[in-house]
C-alpha cells in the first residue's frame, strides 16, 4: 500500500488511511480494512532497511522482463526539502548565547521558586512548568551541539585542542541532521542532496543515495560502489554521464579502474554556440594534455555530444516526473538514515510505474 501510494503521489500516512475510505484502489489493496496513520508510519520507519533489498528484486524482475539492462547511465543530484523549517536553524555561536540566557533565566526563576513564600509571583506564570521548560531548552540545544561536533556534554575535557564547529555554522533544531541548501531558481532551503544514477535505455533508477553535502564531487565513487554491489545479471555499465559538478581526476579514474568510461563535463557548456563548433570534430589532442583537457576533448566530439546529450534526456527528467507529477517535493522523515531509505521507497515506486508505462509501449 505505501509502494502503491508513492507511486501515486500520496505520501503522507493520513493520507493513506483516508484514501482505504475513499479510492476504490486502496480499498482493493487493503482488502477492505483501514489500517490507521500511525500504524502505517510504524511499518514505514521499521522497514526502511527492507527496502535495499526489495529496490535490487524489482531491478531483477525487470531484467527478466527485458525492460532494462545496464549500459549507459546518467548521474545527478536534486535538492529535496527536510522535513523542518529553515527558520529553526540557528548558528554554533547563537545557541552557546542563548544557552547563556537561558541558565541566567532558569536561576533567576529558581530564585522566585525558593522565595516564593516572601514574595508575589507574577499574575500568570506556573513557577515549576516554566523552570521545567527553561531547563530543558539548554538541554536539547546541548545534545543538538554535541550530535554536530562529536563531542559528549560534560566529562573532561580533551587533552589536545580539537577543532570543533565554527560559530557560523548552521544546526538545525528540528531535523540535526539536514542542511541549508541553495535550490534551484535561487534561495535556499533547509535540505538533503538526494542522488540517483539512471539507466538511459530505461529510465529506471539504478542506484541511489542521499547525503548532507550541497555539491555531487564526492557523490561519485559512492553511487559507482553502489552500482558495483548489483547481481552480475543487470549487466555492466559501460558509460557514465554527469555534469560537472561530479568531475574530478577521482571521479574519473574510479570509473576507468572500474571498467567504465567517464563522460563528466569540466566546465559548463556555452549557449548557442556556433554552427561549425557543434558539428566539427575538434582539433587532435596534443600529447601533453592533462586529464581535465582529455576529458573536456573527448566531450566536444561528435560522439561525445551525442553521447552526453543523453544525460539531460534521462536522469533530469525523472527528477522533474518524481517532483511535480508525483509531488514528492519534501521528506516525511527526519534524520539522513530515515530519508535515504524514503528516497529508497520514492525511486522504487517511481521503477514500478516507469515498467508498466515500458511494458504497456
Amino acid at each position: 500500500m505505501l509502494v502503491y501510494g508513492y507511486a501515486n503521489g500520496v505520501f503522507s500516512s493520513r493520507k493513506i488511511e483516508r484514501a482505504t475510505y475513499d479510492s476504490v484502489a486502496f480499498r482493493f489493496i487493503a482488502a477492505g480494512t483501514h489500517p490507521d496513520h500511525d500504524t502505517l508510519a510504524t511499518f514505514r520507519r521499521r522497514f526502511l532497511d527492507e527496502l535495499a533489498g526489495l529496490f535490487v528484486q524489482v531491478l531483477e524482475m525487470a531484467r527478466e522482463m527485458k525492460l532494462m539492462k545496464l549500459g549507459t547511465i546518467s548521474l545527478d543530484g536534486t535538492k529535496v526539502k527536510a522535513n523542518a523549517s529553515r527558520h529553526s536553524a540557528l548558528s554554533h555561536g547563537h545557541i552557546e548565547q542563548l544557552e547563556t540566557q537561558l541558565k541566567a533565566e532558569a536561576d533567576s526563576l529558581l530564585a522566585q521558586a525558593e522565595q516564593a513564600d516572601q514574595s508575589a509571583v507574577p499574575d500568570g506564570m506556573n513557577l515549576p512548568a516554566e523552570i521545567t521548560r527553561r531547563q530543558a531548552r539548554p538541554a536539547a540545544m546541548a545534545a543538538a551541539k554535541a550530535k554536530e561536533s562529536g563531542k559528549k556534554p560534560g566529562g573532561k575535557p580533551p587533552k589536545p585542542p580539537t577543532a570543533g564547529p565554527k560559530a557560523q555554522d548552521q544546526l538545525n533544531l528540528t531535523d540535526e541532521e539536514s542542511r541549508i541548501m541553495p535550490v534551484a531558481g535561487g534561495g535556499f532551503e533547509q535540505a538533503y542532496n538526494a542522488q540517483a544514477a539512471v539507466d538511459t535505455g530505461s529510465l529506471l533508477v539504478v542506484a541511489l543515495g542521499v547525503t548532507q553535502a550541497c555539491n555531487d564531487k564526492e557523490q561519485g565513487v559512492p553511487m559507482l560502489e553502489q552500482l558495483a554491489t548489483l547481481p552480475k545479471s543487470l549487466g555492466q555499465a559501460k558509460q557514465l554521464l554527469a555534469d560537472t559538478g561530479f568531475y574530478s581526476a577521482r571521479n574519473a579514474g574510479a570509473c576507468e579502474a572500474r571498467g567504465i568510461d567517464p563522460f563528466i563535463a569540466v566546465k559548463r557548456d556555452e549557449h548557442h554556440p556556433a554552427p561549425h563548433e557543434r558539428f566539427t570534430e575538434p582539433a587532435a589532442l596534443a600529447a601533453e594534455a592533462t586529464p581535465a583537457q582529455a576529458m573536456a576533448h573527448k566531450l566536444k566530439t561528435n560522439a561525445g555530444r551525442a553521447l552526453y546529450a543523453l544525460r539531460k534526456q534521462t536522469v533530469e527528467p525523472v527528477f522533474g516526473i518524481i517532483k511535480s507529477v508525483l509531488g514528492f517535493r519534501q521528506f516525511s522523515l527526519r534524520g539522513l538514515k530515515k530519508v535515504t531509505g524514503e528516497w529508497t521507497l520514492v525511486c522504487l515506486a517511481w521503477n514500478l510505474k516507469r515498467m508498466a508505462v515500458v511494458r504497456l509501449a
